[in-house]
């Protein structure tokens, strides 16, 4: 059959990796690109630079290939914003970041005219700067760009297959689609009432096709050539979720990255709102499956470490931080909430600030490291904790990826905060093998999700070995200090 081609392209970069039938991962290339960030809470990327960055990957990995390219499948990192002209293909301004928090008066202005339970009933979402809406009314009105018959919108999977067809198809699927606070996820279209109340003609947007399913084709503008399908495509974090085999209603994955987020799947019955989380669509397959998703999104965790290493100066690399965090037997009562970008779920808190309590003249290099790792097992067990009691479904067991995922120390910890036990796959790269399943699905690699489920192969596993009332303690002086921030 060949191999599939998953072009993940991140929040810092971009990953094109080359994946057998086996679900091994047989080449890869990897190329950062440049952030942005014109004024304090801004954060922009540049959308030619992540097409050429695109383009430099794919063209190293044809180097590697000796067997042909049965499929191409796209994971990007969510809510960020493009907008570009139909007729010259151009940016018409810089992606605007799904961490940018200059929309924050103007969703706050939303919500106190009352609009919060029109976009949570029809989106799942809540009104924050977080999401792609209120970043389109954005440029509307302050970013100069012209809203006519010749803009074209999308998030940065809908850019890359334009970008891939020559600009013969503009077309996103549901997991993105449903990040935008545009999306009516019942009806799994745009919705003209949203539409509206961001100012956002259905016009500039792409195509709503199932998340697996052919696209198009790629032209000579690919590296990889022209002809090979473009058949799979979903936001990192459910993409995440699909390559992790959570296909049970109740399985939950935790990606932490840049943030973190846990995911849960809840099934082809979409769930009422809940306060703190936020409701998605997973995918959507080729027969028009839907299956849903609970997810928390937390701001902060592995950028923590970024300003541990870039902002404070006391790691020179980040892989320092495990080892450094393991050299005290605690933080001394040291926590750090890091809400460096606000808080997210389950707090939704766009003004919180971090916040470091409980130091004192012991409080050390490691103290603070230790605190950061900790951080991340804190977090995450809010999310889990409200999932869990929104959903009526236990947690059986939370699967883990992401950087920050490799350490076993953050792993023990994160099962004796869940009281349940951790998995960690072989594969870590499970946003790529997501969009790469879900390409290989459409085109035949795979015949069905059991088989893809097949290729999960476990790591390491944790189980719980602290003291439940220890446990319970630290998570309630954590709270304590979420309150301060």
């Amino acid at each position: 059959m060949g191999i599939v081609i998953a072009i993940d392209a991140g929040t810092t970069g971009i990953r094109s990796t080359a994946i057998d039938e086996s679900g091994q991962i047989v080449a890869w290339a990897y190329r950062e690109f440049t952030q942005h960030f014109p004024r304090p809470g801004w954060v922009e990327h540049d959308a030619n630079e992540i097409w050429s960055t695109t383009c430099e990957t794919l063209a190293e990995l044809r180097g590697q290939l000796t067997e042909p390219v049965a499929a191409l499948g796209i994971t990007n990192q969510r809510e960020t914003l493009v907008a570009w002209s139909r007729s010259t293909h151009e940016p018409l301004h810089h992606a605007i970041v799904w961490q940018d928090r200059r929309t924050t008066a103007a969703t706050d202005a939303l919500e106190a005219a009352g609009h919060l339970d029109l976009v949570r009933s029809r989106t799942g979402l809540v009104l924050d700067p977080y999401f792609s809406g209120s970043k389109a009314t954005w440029l509307r009105h302050k970013g100069g760009v012209p809203f006519n018959d010749d803009l074209a919108l999308g998030t940065v999977d809908t850019w890359l297959i334009w970008k891939l067809t020559s600009g013969t198809v503009h077309a996103t699927e549901p997991s993105n689609a449903s990040r935008t606070l545009l999306l009516n996820i019942d009806t799994v279209e745009w919705d003209q009432d949203l539409c509206d109340l961001f100012e956002v003609p259905v016009s500039s947007l792409g195509d709503v096709r199932p998340s697996s399913g052919r696209f198009g084709m790629t032209t000579d503008d690919c590296p990889l050539g022209a002809g090979i399908p473009i058949s799979g495509a979903a936001g990192d974090q459910q993409a995440a979720l699909f390559g992790q085999g959570c296909f049970a209603p109740g399985d939950v994955k935790n990606t932490y990255g840049t943030g973190s987020f846990v995911v849960m799947n809840v099934g082809e019955v979409r769930p009422e709102p809940v306060d703190g989380l936020l409701t998605s669509i997973g995918w959507q397959l080729a027969d028009g499956t839907v299956t849903y998703a609970l997810e928390g999104a937390i701001f902060v965790t592995g950028a923590a470490i970024q300003w541990l290493r870039d902002g404070l100066n006391i790691i020179d690399d980040a892989a320092e931080t495990g080892p450094l965090a393991e050299s005290v037997d605690d933080t001394g009562g040291v926590y750090f909430v890091p809400a460096l970008a606000g808080l997210g779920s389950p707090w939704w808190d766009p003004y919180a600030r971090g916040a470091i309590v409980g130091i004192t003249r012991g409080t050390g290099r490691a103290e603070i490291a230790r605190a950061t790792v900790e951080s991340m097992a804190f977090q995450t067990r809010d999310v889990v904790d409200a999932m869990a009691a929104a959903s009526g479904i236990p947690l059986k067991e939370l699967r883990v990826d992401g950087g920050a995922s490799v350490m076993d120390f953050l792993c023990q910890i994160q099962s004796d905060q869940l009281d349940t036990d951790v998995l960690r796959p072989v594969d870590q790269e499970t946003t790529a093998l997501g969009a790469a399943f879900l390409a290989g699905l459409a085109e035949g690699v795979w015949a069905s999700t059991d088989d893809v489920l097949a290729q999960w192969t476990l790591d390491a596993s944790f189980s719980p070995s602290a003291e439940r009332d220890a446990a319970n303690a630290q998570h309630q002086q954590w709270l304590r200090a979420v309150e301060r921030s």
